[in-house]
């Protein structure tokens, strides 16, 4: 009995596994608990710790020199609480206030450059140009030359005029939302408002007030202490973290507000938050040394083409602009014998080129307007 044959189902073919594909310069990884998941750049990390190292070693240099000298060596001592006592004395008291107060300014204004280039697309954004650093100098020579700092320190005249400035422009840039280029125009406009505020109150007030507020106006880490130190650091333990979650959905809004909405970004509110945590950092900032020239502007950017990423990277910024501080402030006391020149003269006059060069920049590649 003949019949059809029996036909034999196929097994099934299975696909080979696809090969991944490697990124240049980025190791993907995951972790199971907690599911954290991300990618790794070997530059970007490598960066970090090469600016990290520089730092510290340009920390304890500015504490060595002096009208005393000290070794390296003795200053690491003195700042882990061993070593001579008098060397501790001289170190603890006198040079580490004013050397962790440069290092922490210079942290809290790299890293809000970095989230305000990051948040507004444009390299030219920071708070020395949006009028950030103007209102708190408003505000401090405002209440030095009308009595106002009755009960208030200078540091929270200058909190409260930066606070001020900053929700100034939010509002003045709202139209049915924000735009980095809407919060960049009217920042310009505020900061010229609150210059000239300034100017006028300056020359209405008397010589010794007028010397007080440039004295403040220009940047200055003389005379600093713990005073200075402790509510910053208060803040910046704060607020670091805060612009460190923020960094990822900042890099969506790079492409869009569309698109970022599409990717489940809540655009109003990251940008808020994003402008929120980017003048606590310069407030705090601000308040303790000063308006410091230069370091928001330009950290970020000599960050972002060390680590060659395609935003500015806030913890190299952050150190980049430490390193900048803490070298301005050596330079500023050993540059010219017995002459000890404000820390903001000199990030005044290394920043200035950076500015010229990166609105050269712009202009060639189309984006100067």
């Amino acid at each position: 009995m003949t019949g059809p044959l029996p036909t034999r189902t196929p097994a099934a073919v299975t696909a080979p596994a696809p090969i991944p594909r490697r990124t240049a310069g980025r190791v993907p990884f995951r972790l199971a608990f907690p599911p954290v998941s991300g990618v790794v750049r070997p530059r970007l990390v490598a960066v970090c710790a090469g600016l990290a190292v520089a730092t510290f070693l340009m920390f304890c240099w500015g504490m060595s020199m002096g009208e005393i000298p000290l070794g390296l060596s003795d200053v690491v001592r003195a700042v882990l609480g061993t070593g001579d006592p008098g060397t501790r004395l001289i170190v603890q008291e006198l040079r580490l206030p004013r050397a962790t107060t440069g290092l922490l300014v210079g942290i809290a204004f790299g890293i809000s450059g970095a989230l305000f280039q990051t948040m507004t697309l444009n390299p030219l954004a920071s708070p020395d140009m949006i009028g950030i650093t103007q209102g708190a100098g408003a505000a401090v020579v405002a209440g030095l030359v009308l009595g106002w700092d009755a009960g208030l320190s200078t540091q929270s005249l200058g909190l409260a005029g930066a606070l001020a400035a900053a929700l100034l422009v939010y509002v003045l840039a709202w139209k049915r939302g924000t735009t980095g280029y809407r919060i960049v125009l009217v920042g310009i406009g505020i900061s010229w408002i609150c210059t000239s505020v300034t100017d006028y109150l300056m020359a209405r007030g008397g010589q010794f007030q007028a010397q007080a507020s440039l004295g403040w106006l220009v940047g200055n880490l003389n005379g600093r202490g713990w005073n200075e130190v402790g509510p910053l650091a208060v803040a910046m333990a704060a607020l670091v973290p805060v612009s460190l979650l923020l960094g990822r959905r900042l890099r969506t809004l790079q492409l869009g507000d569309d698109v970022a909405k599409g990717l489940g970004t809540a655009v109003q509110p990251v940008r808020l938050a994003t402008l929120l945590t980017g003048v606590g950092l310069v407030a705090f900032g601000t308040a303790a040394a000063g308006p410091v020239a230069f370091v928001a502007l330009a950290a970020p950017q000599v960050a972002q083409r060390l680590a060659r990423t395609a935003w500015p990277p806030p913890v190299a910024a952050g150190l980049t602009g430490a390193l900048m501080v803490l070298g301005a402030d050596l330079a500023a006391r050993e540059l010219i014998p017995d002459t000890e020149l404000p820390v903001g003269v000199v990030t005044g006059v290394l920043g200035a080129p950076v500015l010229l060069w990166l609105l050269v920049r712009a202009n060639r590649v189309g984006s100067g307007g």
